[in-house]
């Protein structure tokens, strides 16, 4: 069995770094959300303490973690050029679209451009990590 492996062209490597910090960015969500104490919530403006009062169903919360840090996982084998980074991010991204689809169904209109993004960028990282495994850039 022979494997080809194209050079990655400069906007792989810029695709990949911005999806790895996008993903930093929601665990670090995660945990701020996940370890948040109560003196924290009292010392938020208004609006965002009733965000943290929602109590959500726990598979919310677990697709939430799972998104995100499979997500994670799944930029560093994108950036280590291995193919399983496609089946990461289609795990992340399954989880990312059932959890901000329950979301969509709970918030008002004008909050719904965050769910509605989350979900484009996991399709996008989807679809272009199976390109990437398809052109040969991933082995």
């Amino acid at each position: 069995m022979t494997t080809t492996n194209t050079k990655p062209s400069v906007s792989f490597w810029v695709i990949a770094i911005i999806a790895l910090i996008w993903n930093l960015m929601g665990a670090s969500a995660y945990i701020f959300q996940a370890f948040i104490t109560d003196e924290q919530i009292a010392a938020l403006p208004e609006e965002q303490k009733a965000s943290f009062l929602i109590e959500y169903p726990a598979w919310y919360t677990a697709l939430f973690a799972l998104a995100v840090f499979v997500g994670v996982l799944a930029c560093i084998f994108l950036l280590l050029k291995k193919k399983t980074a496609y089946h990461l991010f289609l795990i992340s991204g399954i989880c990312a679209i059932i959890q901000q689809g329950y979301l969509l169904t709970t918030i008002a209109l004008p909050s719904v451009i965050m769910p509605v993004m989350i979900i484009v960028i996991s399709l996008f990282l989807i679809w272009y990590s199976k390109k990437c495994a398809q052109d040969g850039i991933l082995n």
